[in-house]
């Protein structure tokens, strides 16, 4: 097994001011502003304008002022290009953020991948120490306005340009027992019986390597050289090459002669069809429904609103005077004075212990206004990014177990918490964990209580909106990644919900209802969710709103009854 060596490059943004001046600003003694990157199959690795990467020294930031040692790793190279463009999703341009998600924190995530190790823990403290300053929290916006065109600057034109190509996926069997342990493993398989005097073989062998690079995990593709594995071509009577084989499930499909790519592909897509046969939605024409999918997902609904901050002070009396209160406070009035970039950070972790302590001992009428000013404040993505990473979600946490468990919690409490809720989707850092227990279990439970809370409309747009943007979480994930993001139970959870909802739901309430039950729904795995709604007679709740409607939102209603009916 081939071991290839992983290195951190550590470099100072700062250029040497950090050690020289940082104690007379800060307080503390920083050595510098660090940026890592991971130098691994002999390119360097790196975020700032989402993942980039250079040749080792040939970024913009220079010569390393480190080289760190990080160890070995023994995965192949088409694994590691693979796990880094998953990274994608999480390590985009939109979601950096120079002190609480930055090039250290990628390459902590990559080095755990690739050998297992942490990288020095006082380049991953850093940011949260210079935080933790009075001097870096009033600093905050200014720094990152200043290093952001540093650290997201395009990587320098390189030379002689040079793309990392993945090994191919072609594998090569020369004995019956290994043939007959991929049939038995692999869905599907694809065979190519060859041999060396064969000029044909030649010819389409490069399509036969590009079709397995194309299917990637869903199939394996086999070369079989006759002049080598004579018992494999014995056993199969091939007679010439090039012939083909393909098995589904470890059935044979197929076997053909001849060096046509056309053949080839032709077959090849058969197989894929057969072994992975396309889900009955996508059969399905429902083009209001995704419009208008779309059309919400990018207006989503943000809960901004600012309170009444004289008001608001007044009615906490004392309790506005606290420095974690304060801070807040001041930072959503300079926010809407002076605007998000020069509004001073507030203190985060001192506010986030304060509104814990406060949801276990202060009255509803003085808790209020705190979860609206902590509302009001999550349209910040730096803030709902803070919350998004703070240790256990404490805070979240806590305000859910608080609102699902009080059962007479006033309805204003109720509804700036589901707001609150809202106003974290604008962090991408959040969506991960929003569908994991326990923050997925306790979300779940506010929308299926609030949605149909029947005295209180307001509270039921607000768990709409919610409902929504969880649904169009499920959905990406799912059409992107091919993934699950949610367990069966809460899928089906939140599907009945939406199902009954839709029934007392006003003409908004039910279109978004509507629009969230086909995110959920689309392409969904099929078990389960085609018997959940018979059993809540989805089709006819359907098709009464599609009889009470007109234009556009009885065209929705009607394709989501024909796609919940598949």
């Amino acid at each position: 097994m081939t071991e290839h060596k992983v290195e951190l490059y550590v470099y100072d943004l700062s250029q040497g001011l950090a050690r020289q001046m940082s104690m007379q600003f800060l307080g503390i003694q920083i050595d510098a502003v660090y940026h890592t990157s991971i130098v691994v199959f002999g390119r360097e690795y790196y975020y700032g304008a989402g993942i980039q990467s250079s040749l080792p020294e040939r970024t913009h930031h220079g010569a390393p002022m480190e080289i760190i040692p990080l160890g070995t790793t023994s995965l192949p190279q088409e694994v590691v290009l693979e796990y880094l463009d998953s990274m994608k999703q999480e390590y985009t341009p939109e979601s950096y953020d120079l002190f609480l998600h930055n090039c250290n924190n990628f390459t902590a995530d990559l080095t755990m991948f690739l050998c297992g190790v942490e990288i020095p823990e006082k380049i991953k403290n850093l940011p949260q120490e210079v935080l933790n300053t009075p001097f870096g929290q009033m600093m905050r916006p200014v720094l990152e306005s200043q290093l952001r065109p540093i650290t997201q600057a395009a990587p320098p034109p390189e030379p002689q340009p040079q793309r990392m190509q993945a090994p191919s996926r072609v594998k090569t069997v020369t004995s019956i027992t290994e043939f007959d342990e991929i049939l038995n493993s692999a869905p599907c398989v694809v065979a190519f019986f060859t041999s060396s005097r064969c000029p044909p073989c030649t010819v389409v062998y490069p399509h036969f390597e590009q079709l397995a690079a194309e299917a990637g995990e869903k199939g394996v593709f086999v070369k079989v050289d006759i002049g080598v594995a004579g018992q494999l071509g014995s056993k199969y009577g091939i007679s010439a090459t090039p012939t083909f084989i393909t098995w589904s499930k470890g059935e044979q499909l197929d076997l053909w002669k001849g060096a046509s790519p056309a053949d080839l592909k032709r077959n090849v897509e058969m197989l894929m069809a057969v072994t992975y046969p396309a889900h009955p939605h996508t059969q399905l024409s429902i083009p209001t429904t995704l419009s208008l999918a779309n059309t919400s997902i990018r207006n989503r609904v943000v809960f901004s609103k600012l309170p009444p901050l004289e008001k608001v002070a007044s009615k906490l009396g004392p309790i506005a005077a606290d420095p974690a209160v304060s801070s807040l406070i001041d930072f959503l009035r300079h926010r809407a004075s002076e605007g998000a970039v020069n509004a001073p950070i507030p203190d985060e972790p001192r506010w986030s212990v304060f509104l814990q302590n406060s949801i276990a001992t202060l009255p509803e009428d003085t808790l209020f206004p705190l979860v609206d000013l902590l509302r009001a404040s999550l349209v910040d993505p730096r803030v709902s990014g803070w919350f998004a990473e703070e240790k256990g979600h404490a805070t979240i946490k806590t305000l859910l177990d608080y609102v699902t468990t009080h059962d007479d919690a006033p309805y204003s409490l109720k509804l700036v918490t589901t707001q609150s809720l809202c106003n974290l989707f604008t962090s991408p850092l959040f969506l991960r964990h929003l569908t994991t227990p326990p923050l997925s279990t306790l979300l779940i439970s506010v929308i299926t209580s609030f949605l149909l809370e029947p005295a209180h409309a307001t509270l039921r747009v607000a768990a709409g909106n919610l409902a929504f943007l969880l649904a169009s979480h499920v959905q990406q994930a799912r059409s992107t990644r091919s993934e699950e993001v949610l367990s069966e139970e809460e899928l089906v959870e939140l599907a009945a919900a939406a199902i009954e909802g839709l029934k007392g739901a006003d003409e908004s309430e039910g279109r978004l209802l509507a629009l969230s039950l086909a995110m959920l729904l689309y392409c969904a795995p099929m078990e389960g969710t085609k018997d959940l709604a018979a059993a809540l007679g989805a089709g006819e709740v359907l098709d009464t709103r599609r009889k009470a409607a007109k234009g556009e939102n009885a065209r929705l209603f009607a394709e989501v009854g024909r796609l919940v009916g598949v």
